[in-house]
């Protein structure tokens, strides 16, 4: 019968193949276990970069949303602004026009003092109160419009007759009806005028 070499070999032997075995098998499993180890890693790292790319979105769209917020405020607090101002330059507006017919019969009144006999202090009188009058209105910001000789603007003039006149320019005051008054550059009154007519 022929001798098996295992059957030769010591237990010393045996033991060693028996421990070597057993390293194998630990080296293989562990080598399993940092494979699934990399994949679970890079399924985390996956995860993380997508929460980082919605997280980076989220805060884009916060980003516009407070430009836009602040966009807005800037625009309302400019025109509370505006509207302010204009409430300040034109709140005596109403007044104003209630208070020209004043100005109105003041001069007529002297007008007709100054073609009456021996009413010279009458006109006098009447004029030193128009012009105190007049100059308190100017300190509000109101202007007089009496453009007698100037080109006619519609922007200001109300042409209430045409008529012709070879001595004066064509299309140019050549009497003032009645006075306008503009407000801190606004027309509150067109001057009522007559316009030179240009030749046919």
């Amino acid at each position: 019968m022929a001798n098996n070499p295992t059957d030769e070999s010591t237990p010393e032997e045996l033991d060693a193949e028996a421990i070597q075995e057993g390293a194998d098998a630990d080296q293989t499993q562990s080598g399993a276990e940092d494979e699934a180890g990399d994949e679970r890693q890079d399924a985390h790292d996956d995860d993380d970069s997508k929460v980082q790319g919605d997280a980076a979105e989220e805060l884009a769209k916060v980003k516009d949303q407070l430009l836009r917020t602040v966009a807005e405020m800037e625009n309302v607090r400019r025109r509370a602004q505006r509207d302010v101002e204009n409430a300040h330059k034109f709140a005596v507006e109403k007044l104003l026009g209630e208070l020209l017919p004043v100005v109105d019969s003041l001069e007529k009144a002297e007008e007709l003092a100054k073609t009456t006999d021996n009413a010279d202090s009458m006109a006098e009188g009447i004029s030193l109160s128009l012009k105190l009058f007049v100059n308190t209105l100017e300190k509000s910001g109101i202007a007089l419009v009496d453009p007698l000789g100037e080109p006619f603007d519609p922007q200001l003039h109300e042409a209430m007759a045409m008529v012709p006149n070879p001595d004066a320019e064509p299309n140019s005051v050549m009497d003032v009806m009645q006075r306008g008054y503009t407000l801190n550059g606004r027309l509150v009154r067109a001057a009522k005028v007559v316009v030179v007519k240009g030749e046919q």
